[in-house]
């Protein structure tokens, strides 16, 4: 049997890794379609099943498993040999964020970076997974909520985050105005890590005895709030637009930091590249200033 190509091994390897075909086709700039056809291919040659395809991803079988631990160390060794090699193009500015970052608070500014820098080429990836620097070389750096201690890499503060309960304005005229009933008394959408319990810890009130719905992921959150089935402790970056819009109401001026702010994130060995340097200085000018605007509007904050 002859060898199997390296890009085989490579859509394999990256598939496991991610857990899906459409993911690592677009980390390897394929289709999915193109990716799956390998992946069948290399099953046809080696005579075995490696992955299971499922509705939302893909597992390795034990085979695949056993392969994965066996060509998965050499391909790395390979990239890391090839990487001092590789052209680096500072005119060339791959950053990862997250969806709902992108739409609401990066996207609506970037003509502005542009304009100044019509030489940089911008690719936006916007993913939820955390980009892994020493695989996806080509990503430059990234916007990513959290902490800000993910290791290997450097990290940049650019704002907190802001909580506050929102809904739609079709609720908010069944419930008789923004100032009609308590807060517990609406009908509040829960979340798993306790935010509501914050928020009536620094504001008052009472938490209330069930909440209408509980979502574990902003954008269901926000989405729901939206849709009037109740009152979202809502991210005040990612709903920017909505309550700009209207189609949000802020129910209080009062802010709550959240427990996660957003960060410029991106590996040391990046810290030269000319395209970054000039979008670091824009990114954290405009940061500022949306902290800033955040902070005018804002009545109390905990």
């Amino acid at each position: 049997m002859s060898r199997p190509p390296l890009h085989a091994l490579e859509g394999f390897v990256t598939a496991a890794r991610l857990g899906s075909l459409s993911r690592a086709a677009e980390s390897l700039n394929l289709t999915t379609s193109a990716l799956s056809h390998q992946m069948r291919t290399l099953e046809s040659r080696l005579g075995q099943q490696l992955l299971v395809r499922k509705p939302r991803g893909v597992e390795l079988t034990p085979d695949g498993r056993q392969l994965l631990e066996r060509i998965a160390p050499h391909l790395d060794a390979i990239g890391s040999a090839l990487r001092p090699f590789a052209a680096r193009h500072d005119d060339r500015l791959a950053i990862s964020v997250t969806p709902s970052m992108a739409s609401a608070w990066l996207v609506p500014r970037l003509a502005g970076f542009l304009a100044a820098h019509p030489s940089i080429e911008i690719s936006l990836q916007s993913t939820e997974a955390l980009v892994d620097f020493s695989r996806e070389t080509q990503v430059v750096a990234a916007l990513r909520i959290g902490l800000g201690q993910w290791p290997g890499v450097m990290s940049e503060h650019l704002f907190d985050e802001l909580l506050v309960p929102m809904a739609s304005p079709a609720l908010v005229a069944r419930m008789g105005g923004t100032n009609a009933p308590a807060l517990h008394e609406w009908p509040l959408l829960g979340d798993p890590d306790g935010q509501w319990d914050r928020w009536f810890d620094a504001f008052g009130g009472r938490p209330p005895a069930r909440y209408v719905a509980v979502f574990d992921d902003s954008e269901s959150h926000h989405r729901a709030a939206l849709d009037g089935v109740g009152v979202a402790l809502g991210r005040v970056t990612r709903a920017r637009l909505l309550l700009d819009s209207g189609q949000l109401v802020a129910l209080t001026s009062q802010r709550m930091k959240a427990m996660y702010s957003h960060w410029l994130v991106y590996p040391q060995g990046a810290a030269t590249h000319r395209g970054l340097q000039a979008f670091r200085t824009w990114l954290l000018a405009q940061a500022a200033e949306h902290a800033s605007h955040t902070r005018q509007e804002a009545g109390a904050t905990a």
